[in-house]
């Protein structure tokens, strides 16, 4: 005896329950995976003592000392090579070599791991007709990759017309890459340069400095760990704080920046609570030599039009640190329209120059602080100083949340394929199929081959705008980060977000009723009427009555379309969709 169909309150009285317990359960993912994040307090800012960014200092007399100015000499250049292994110390001496201008790619790597050591290429400008011995300095990498001839070309050689000894080598890398970078060994070869610069005989090895911008700064504190003699050091956007909070900072800033949904902005406070140290990268939380890491005269200089440094919180933290290491001879630069660089313009573009006056007030500075001269200028000067947001120092790792979304997303990318090829063998059997004059080759039931085709597709549909909507949004934080000013008009990083929730919650309705039209067949087949009755489960089971698919195959495709699409679903709670 067969049941009636269900009316439509039936219907609703079954599907509504499924809606509720899907919603509920993408919404709770969602708020689990969700990372506290406090911006307060926002606008914060530091006020200069003058908007002129001159260094001056005081002469025997009680005027201005004449200090050494960019352009006094002529420079020469030479190369010279030194080996260093895996853990960042020398290997023999350094050796002269032909100094070739036209070399970007100098890296010599040779080994793997422990055994790794790398030829690096050290090239020294210095100033003709100095008399005596001279200052020098040591130019320290930011991110990236960096050669000896194609980095601070024009800051090394405005220093070295000035009378200093620079040297800037091939950035000490090895085997390594952006993610997993050793900064301790890093330290090591940088001060083997250093020791390189102090053995000269026309150098001053008791005023021998570094000059440090953005990453690197956080390699010249393990630097003055290992070598407090270092004699003064000029920091370029320096990022003080530890990787984890830095990074976070300038990726959750710039989002915002870049006009991006909140729901974009919410994905970096899960990406950056990730338990890296677990994959065996432990950069994201060093922990810093902070204790002598502005021990020394310092010279810190930002550009108002930097997106990437936090500072405000970075200029008060280094005044703090270093009165605590009894040191009061900092200076601190702001200049406007520059980057992150200090240069001009976008990064992206060649030949940008850097900020106005920049070149001459540090080099004044350099002079000055190596005579011991006492500064006449103010310490705080140029543009005011500003922060949008406040340093997440709140941020911790999450070990759990880390391996729950290792295991899904790694999931969802094998499903993703292996259902890919499910559904390319059903194209396959269905034209060959309806070739055949077969009107339903797969052997679906209720026109569920219709269902999911639609539901697959809006699903995949989903994801695509997801994945191109945040793939937008990391190109405007690139150019931003370059120096390139925001767009008014942000596209589709603002509008795509609502979108794709709304989206999920047509396929979370969609794949209610779907499961509410299979619940309705089933039960009119007599397959879910209790007491269980044995032969319209057998019915079922031979595809003389399918409540799904008269075939396997198809059984088998519904059901693996079915785990994907609901894997997708919970990649978009993991990341927030359902609460943002």
């Amino acid at each position: 005896m067969r049941s009636r169909p269900w009316t439509i309150g039936h219907r609703i009285a079954v599907g509504l329950p499924i809606v509720i317990v899907m919603m509920g359960l993408l919404i709770g993912i969602s708020s689990l995976t969700t990372v506290p994040w406090n911006n307060n307090p926002t606008g914060q800012t530091i006020a200069s003592l003058t908007n002129d960014t001159a260094v001056t200092f005081a002469s025997a007399d009680g005027g201005n000392a004449d200090l050494s100015k960019p352009g006094d000499y002529k420079v020469a250049e030479r190369a010279l090579s030194i080996t260093v292994d895996r853990n960042g110390r020398q290997i023999g001496g350094a050796r002269a070599v032909k100094v070739d201008e036209s070399a970007d790619g100098t890296w010599q790597v040779n080994g793997k791991g422990k055994d790794c050591k790398q030829t690096i290429t050290v090239l020294i400008r210095e100033p003709v007709g100095a008399t005596g011995a001279r200052p020098g300095a040591v130019f320290m990498h930011g991110a990236g990759f960096g050669t000896a001839y194609n980095s601070f070309g024009d800051v090394a050689q405005t220093l070295a017309s000035a009378g200093l000894v620079t040297a800037v080598i091939d950035k000490p890398v090895w085997d390594t890459t952006d993610v997993n970078r050793d900064y301790p060994a890093s330290a090591r070869v940088y001060d083997d340069v250093v020791n390189l610069l102090r053995g000269m005989d026309n150098v001053d090895a008791a005023n021998v400095g570094i000059y440090a911008t953005s990453e690197s700064t956080w390699i010249s504190q393990y630097l003055l760990r290992d070598d407090p003699d270092i004699a003064f050091q000029v920091l370029l956007s320096p990022m003080v704080f530890s990787p984890r909070e830095s990074l976070g900072f300038f990726v959750s800033q710039d989002f915002a920046l870049a006009g991006a949904n909140e729901g974009y902005q919410s994905i970096v406070r899960r990406v950056f609570s990730a338990d890296t140290a677990m994959l065996g990268l432990t950069n994201f939380d060093l922990d810093l030599p902070e204790s002598n890491a502005y021990s020394i005269p310092t010279l810190v200089a930002y550009g108002s039009k930097d997106v990437m440094t936090a500072q405000v919180e970075g200029v008060k933290r280094i005044f703090a640190k270093a009165h605590e290491a009894g040191n009061w001879d900092v200076t601190v630069r702001s200049y406007p329209v520059a980057n992150h660089v200090l240069r001009l313009g976008d990064e992206a573009q060649t030949g940008t120059l850097l900020a106005d006056e920049y070149l001459t007030d540090m080099t004044a500075w350099v002079e000055g602080t190596v005579n011991g001269l006492d500064q006449t200028s103010e310490r705080v000067a140029g543009n005011s100083i500003f922060q949008s947001i406040a340093v997440p120092q709140e941020l911790q790792p999450r070990r759990a949340g880390t391996v729950y979304g290792i295991i899904l997303h790694v999931s969802m990318l094998l499903l993703l394929a292996v259902t890919g090829i499910m559904w390319l063998i059903a194209l396959a059997r269905w034209i060959r199929g309806r070739m055949s004059g077969t009107r339903h080759p797969l052997g679906f039931a209720h026109r569920l081959d219709n269902a999911l085709i639609i539901l697959t597709a809006t699903t995949v549909g989903t994801l695509l705008l997801f994945i191109a909507g945040l793939s937008q949004v990391i190109m405007a934080v690139v150019h931003l980060a370059w120096g390139a000013a925001s767009t008014d008009d942000p596209g589709m990083i603002g509008w795509s977000w609502p979108v794709i929730k709304a989206v999920c919650a047509f396929v979370v309705l969609a794949w209610s009723l779907v499961f509410t039209r299979l619940i309705e067949a089933a039960w009119r087949q007599g397959i879910l009427r209790w007491p269980l009755r044995g032969e319209p489960i057998r019915r079922m089971v031979r595809g003389e009555e399918p409540v799904i698919a008269s075939t396997r195959f198809a059984r088998v495709l519904f059901w693996l379309t079915f785990a994907t699409m609901m894997y997708i679903l919970f990649f978009f709670a993991f990341w927030g969709l359902f609460v943002y």
